[in-house]
Parts: C-alpha cells; structure tokens; sequence
C-alpha cells in the first residue's frame, strides 16, 4: 500500500483531488459518513454511498463494506468507498497520504500522526501541527496555494459570483422536515419556479438559470440548512456534470503537496 492515498470526504471539491490521484497512478480510497449531504451529487464520488457505484469523469468508485474489499476494487483499477466517519480504516490499511477533504472549516480528527503525509484543505487546519501541509481553498491569488506553517484564510461563508451573483443564487432550508424534489440537478427553473417542497412549504428558485446542485430527495434537513444553488449560466448545463475549476486547482495542489513531501521524506 505504498502508493496508497486515503481522502477523508467525498463531496465536490474532494472529487477533483480524487480524480487527480487515480489518473496520476495511486490507489485511493475515500471516506464517508453514512448520509452524506451533497449539493452537487453529480459530481460527487462519495455518491457510491447511496448508488453503489458512480462514474465521474471516467474514473469508477464503488462502495466497499470493509478493508477485506478494498484491494478487489483497487486491483481493478477503481476507486473504493468506505462508510467510516471516524477514520477507523486509516490504521488498518496504512496509507502513504492522507487528505482531510471534508471542508468542515474544522477538524473532524484528523492528525498529522496519521500517515506518513498528511494535508488538510481549508480553514480548521494548522500546517505544522494537524497535518504536514495545508491547501489554501479560498477563490482568489492564493486558491491552491501550499501553506507549510499556519492555517489557511477563514471562511467568509459567501460563495463564488457568477454573473454578478453570490449568496442570490444559493437555497437554504426555510424549515426543519424531508425534502420532496420536483426538479432534478440539471434542470432549467425560472426565478420564483417552484422545485422542491419541504412539508407544505414550498421551495422557489431564487433566480432563473439551471439547477447546478440539488440536495438528495427523501433527505431530512433543518431550517438553514443548504439544500441547493442555481447557475444563472443558462449555457452552462454539462458544468453540472463535470468537475469544476476550483476543484481540479486544489485537486493539483493536494497532488503536489504529497509528492513534493514523498521526495523530500525520500531524501531524508
């Protein structure tokens, strides 16, 4: 399991540093909670939890229910899904990276005696102390960026603009209860269009443009919580569909970072 890389989290962002290191020639396996809550579900490879198996990209993971199968599905030149929250697999199969994609702004346990190598993405990390090298995933300059003493730039909870549109163009919960979904991820809504319920109320878009992320239909969420965003880029349908640019960038730097520490282990 030398050229073995575990990532803690399976969302979107975590997908483009998945993706990265699978066509790079390492074995990964990703870590998920049991019911995870994806916006961007397309484009998520933690979605095997659900399915069973999903392929992005061309790249295939698939849900595994304990390290014995793990070395099945990596031997076929997938990726492999494990349900572990608490990173119970990091000590059995003894991998040479670990990354904390989770992008919880904090950190859910993870600590730089892990691994050999260990990075952590975004706010909650300190490099040097929590894990060896920390990637910067704030939009602007330094997004990518290798921080190897410090932490990263604090969250400001505004998301990226697009055409003029930030927080506009994300949906939050109104309320606690199970989503119904009307509309699916890829779908063209109007402004005020209605496309989900949660009990009798009813969820409107907040502007026109396509349905880029839609939480899970059936989920249980909570007043606040985030259940979706809308892309006002009319033309930018496959976008919803394929990796995105700010993912492929910290993909990279998460690529970077551990080859850059193997080589320097190496010469150590």
């Amino acid at each position: 399991m030398s050229e073995l890389i575990i990532v803690r989290g399976g969302g979107d962002i975590a997908s483009g540093v998945i993706q990265k290191f699978h066509r790079s020639g390492f074995r990964v396996v990703v870590l998920e909670v049991g019911n995870p809550s994806f916006i961007r579900r397309t484009v998520c490879y933690g979605e095997a939890v659900y399915k069973k198996e999903i392929i992005l990209e061309g790249t295939k993971a698939v849900l595994v229910h304990g390290t014995g199968d793990v070395k099945k599905v990596l031997d076929k030149g997938e990726v492999a899904v494990i349900v572990d929250p608490c990173g119970d697999t990091i000590k059995k199969l003894k991998p040479l990276a670990v990354i904390d994609a989770i992008l919880a702004k904090k950190n859910l346990g993870t600590n730089i005696y892990m691994a050999p190598i260990t990075v952590g993405l975004g706010p909650g990390f300190t490099a040097g102390r929590d894990v060896d090298i920390v990637v910067e995933t704030m939009r602007g300059h330094d997004l990518g960026r290798l921080i190897f003493s410090g932490e990263a730039k604090k969250n400001t909870g505004i998301p990226g603009v697009i055409k003029g549109y930030g927080l506009e163009r994300v949906i939050y919960s109104e309320t606690d209860g199970i989503i119904k979904n009307i509309k699916d991820i890829g779908n063209f809504v109007e402004k005020d269009e209605i496309f989900a319920f949660i009990g009798d109320i009813q969820i409107k878009s907040p502007l026109t443009g396509i349905l880029r992320g839609l939480i899970r239909d059936g989920y249980r969420v909570t007043k606040g919580f985030k259940i979706g965003d809308v892309d006002p880029r009319q033309d930018q349908q496959q976008n919803c569909y394929t990796i995105s640019d700010k993912a492929r960038n910290i993909g990279g730097s998460a690529l970077e970072a551990v080859l850059y520490l193997r080589r320097k282990q190496g010469q150590q």
